[in-house]
């Protein structure tokens, strides 16, 4: 068997690899294969194949990979998408108080037309029920919030 069809052959399973793992490094060692058939088809021995290899994966590393992350960075900004789920997503989230929270007894707030028990922290007082607060943290599913500053 040619050794450029080895190359091939090689390349294509790294590939595949890269689509069902995206270990960005497989992508790379693909790409050096490919330089190995080339090696290969202009008539190169064996060694200067696997140097090729070697050097074009490292070659290939140091430059798609920081292209690939500069990408995906700009397009995630470019989409404006926040990727918390669950508790984490109501980190940060405004909710007005439907039962007013006193420094020693839970009260309840209304988010996305969910009720959920909350706390806040003793030196703020009483927060009566229409005010508006952030949630700045969890415990299991209690939130605790403080005051909106206006």
């Amino acid at each position: 068997m040619e050794t450029w069809i080895i190359w091939l052959i090689i390349a294509v399973l790294l590939v595949i690899v890269e689509v069902l793992s995206q270990m960005m490094w497989t992508l790379c060692l693909a790409i050096g294969c490919l330089a190995g058939l080339l090696a290969a088809i202009f008539g190169f021995n064996i060694t200067w194949q696997i140097v090729m290899v070697a050097v074009i994966s490292v070659v290939a590393f140091t430059v798609v990979v920081p292209v690939l992350k500069r990408w995906h960075n700009t397009t995630s900004r470019r989409a404006n998408r926040d990727d918390r789920t669950g508790m984490e997503a109501l980190l940060g989230r405004h909710a007005v108080v439907t039962e007013s929270i006193y420094p020693d007894r839970l009260g309840r707030v209304r988010i996305d037309g969910d009720s959920w028990q909350v706390s806040a922290p003793l030196r703020s007082g009483v927060i009566e029920r229409g005010e508006e607060v952030v949630v700045t943290s969890y415990d299991s599913i209690i939130l605790h919030v403080k005051r909106v500053r206006v």
